[in-house]
């Protein structure tokens, strides 16, 4: 028997109970990883945002690809299911915080973590489904969270759970594609100007900072890096000299017409090998998070059929900011179909954790898919 994660939001861990906590589901770009899982397994289910464990499901088949409406009243995005039963499922007030004393320092995965660092929830592994928890941790926490279902211990939820529970969920609407789900974010608090002058200086510099973090991992990867000719000179001086050597230099070797090559060179990097592009990151810093969506959807849009795997990368703080303006009307409605589809999110601290792993010369760039988060409906 393995056990497996299975994240689950406030709306998504209701829904499933609500349908008789018969059938668990993943979103389809999940299916080559579901298929590693087997008759027996059990998925530990942990419930994001509110950062504590659930309960633990018994697999009894699956994955099969299904699209009735259980986790969204329309167009349900975990379409990859699996047939289980309920080993434990706890509400939220009984379920169990990942940061209490009777959890965070038994477990393999948060044991050598310190609580409330940047990125903390990235370093535990705790921000993608399905991936392998060890035995002795899966052990563990079946234990306690069958325990927690007899002792019904309260762990009450502070005001900013009761906000995340009590958020509006999202929107579908119609368009010459079909359904697309889309989330009106609620409006940014007023900016005080007097701080702007004062934050905009560190801001610039850790853009400059992970952009030539990603040209290093970048460069060990056997890639070749594009940046903007504005920010090259400072990217250029925080680079190792095997690093510099990997910028391309004069023109993007590519065919595109004049607008798209544009856009392609304003991108704050670009992997590539060959003549192609493997992968392009836009690093968001600023306090709208606007313009790198906006820049990925501007190449989406003159190039639908383009192949590329986007990225922006973001500050930890920012995560949530992040996946919901990706999910704003004027990114879902490409011809294409939603920019949430292509694109997805990596932390700054994913970033930094990546750049100082020392096998970083052996390993591919699908290391990126087990870091990376794609904006998902709630």
């Amino acid at each position: 028997m393995a056990y497996f994660l299975n994240l689950f939001t406030p709306e998504t861990w209701r829904a499933f109970c609500a349908h008789g906590s018969g059938v668990t589901g993943f979103s389809a770009r999940q299916m080559a990883r579901a298929r590693s899982v087997r008759t027996g397994d059990r998925f530990v289910c942990y419930v994001v945002g509110l950062s504590r464990w659930c309960g633990v499901l018994d697999v009894l088949a699956g994955p099969i690809e299904d699209e009735t409406p259980i986790f969204q009243e329309r167009n349900d995005p975990w379409t990859v299911r699996f047939e289980v039963k309920p080993v434990t499922a706890l509400d939220f007030q009984y379920s169990i915080p990942i940061q209490s004393d009777l959890i965070w320092n038994h477990l393999e995965r948060t044991k050598d973590v310190k609580q409330d660092s940047p990125g903390w929830a990235v370093k535990a592994g705790l921000k993608t489904s399905l991936l392998s928890i060890s035995e002795a941790d899966g052990a563990f926490l079946q234990t306690h969270l069958a325990q927690q279902a007899i002792d019904k211990n309260i762990w009450p939820l502070d005001e900013s759970d009761r906000k995340r529970l009590e958020r509006v969920t999202a929107d579908v609407v119609r368009s010459s594609t079909g359904a697309v789900t889309v989330v009106i974010p609620e409006s940014d608090p007023p900016t005080d100007s007097s701080s702007i002058q004062t934050e905009l200086e560190p801001t610039i510099r850790d853009s400059i900072r992970m952009q030539a973090m990603i040209v290093e991992i970048g460069s060990k990867m056997g890639f070749k890096s594009w940046i903007p000719r504005s920010d090259k000179q400072r990217v250029f001086e925080g680079l190792s000299a095997d690093a510099k050597s990997s910028l391309i230099e004069g023109q993007l070797p590519l065919n595109y017409n004049d607008a798209t090559l544009k856009t392609i060179e304003n991108i704050d990097v670009l992997w590539m090998r060959n003549r192609s592009i493997a992968r392009a990151f836009e690093v968001e810093h600023t306090t709208a998070i606007y313009s790198g969506l906006l820049r990925m959807a501007d190449l989406l849009a003159l190039q639908p059929n383009i192949s590329i795997k986007l990225h922006i990368v973001a500050p930890d703080e920012r995560r949530e900011k992040v996946l919901a303006e990706i999910l704003r009307p004027v990114f879902s409605l490409l011809e294409n179909g939603p920019l949430a589809n292509s694109c997805s999110y990596l932390s700054y601290s994913s970033v930094e954790g990546l750049h100082s792993e020392p096998r970083l010369a052996y390993l591919k760039d699908s290391i990126l898919e087990e870091l990376e988060e794609f904006a998902e409906i709630a």
